[in-house]
């Protein structure tokens, strides 16, 4: 009984709590901005199912990945990198968080549940295993890491519409700056996991220009949403001026002697970027 807090920490920190919170509340957005309704009970569903297939996509990734989690100090204390938790039990846990998230969905929405599906076969079989290979797994992971408004906005609409597109669109440029921060100070454990970033392919250099290039793009991706009418005059000052700093940030990164503590700050302000475009458009739907 006594190890019983330990195992219950182990399998939750296994389904990237954070991470999968923050889906969930991206696919709420989806769900807000889209038109029409929903009701509370298939709304909740949605969340419900749209979680635990985030969720089994991360216990999958860490039960492929085990091996190599041993070899970077970042990951090396995960439950299965460290031993403390039976690789099966995992593959269990992953199936049934996938078995009941699908079928939650698939209640919804037919096309929800495979989107959903779709989004759980390119995380595990096709990121994951590619992670090695190339630095292009970035921009095939962040496909399925981008789905969540997009599942928000099919859970209400039944359709993918355009403003949908564009949200999408939004969450997968986004997580390259973000990733691309996190393996700029992190690339001698990437490295020692042979997992091929473009900071460990390419040099640092290129990397930097991978970040400085896809937050530009942010910026007219975002402000999309106002000429489609989703979005009003507080989101598109908001998102200006949160966009433009986003560029800041990461052109800073080719000042003299920018390094860890610059790439460590990309990424903090990363995590700022999405929460306040949510709220931008909270407000402006409040304001209406």
């Amino acid at each position: 009984m006594e190890h019983t807090p330990t195992k219950t920490r182990d399998v939750v920190s296994l389904m990237k709590p954070g991470i999968t919170l923050m889906s969930v509340l991206m696919a709420a957005a989806g769900i807000g901005l889209a038109p029409g309704g929903i009701s509370m009970v298939r709304g909740t569903l949605a969340l419900f199912g749209i979680g635990l297939i985030v969720a089994c996509a991360h216990v999958f990734n860490m039960y492929m990945e085990r091996d190599s989690d041993r070899l970077m100090e970042r990951t090396r204390r995960r439950p299965l990198a460290d031993g403390r938790m039976d690789p099966r039990s995992a593959l269990i846990l992953g199936a049934a968080l996938t078995l009941i998230g699908l079928a939650a969905l698939a209640v919804v929405h037919p096309l929800v549940a495979y989107i959903g599906a779709l989004a759980i076969v390119l995380y595990v079989l096709v990121y994951t295993p590619m992670k090695r290979i190339s630095p292009l797994a970035l921009l095939v992971g962040a496909i399925p890491g981008a789905f969540p408004p997009l599942l928000g906005w099919v859970a209400v609409t039944g359709r993918i519409d355009p403003p949908a597109v564009v949200l999408f669109g939004i969450m997968w440029i986004w997580q390259v700056p973000h990733f691309v921060a996190i393996t700029l100070y992190r690339g001698g454990d990437y490295a020692n996991a042979g997992i091929r970033t473009t900071s460990v392919v390419h040099g640092d250099i290129v990397a930097k220009l991978e970040a400085l290039a896809y937050t530009t793009l942010l910026i007219p991706i975002s402000l999309v949403l106002v000429p489609m009418g989703v979005a009003g005059q507080t989101y598109f000052a908001i998102g200006l001026v949160a966009g433009l700093a986003f560029v800041v940030m990461a052109a800073r990164g080719f000042l003299p002697g920018a390094g860890d503590r610059w790439a460590r700050g990309l990424f903090r302000f990363s995590l700022l970027y999405l929460p306040a475009l949510t709220l931008a458009l909270m407000l402006d739907i409040a304001l209406a």
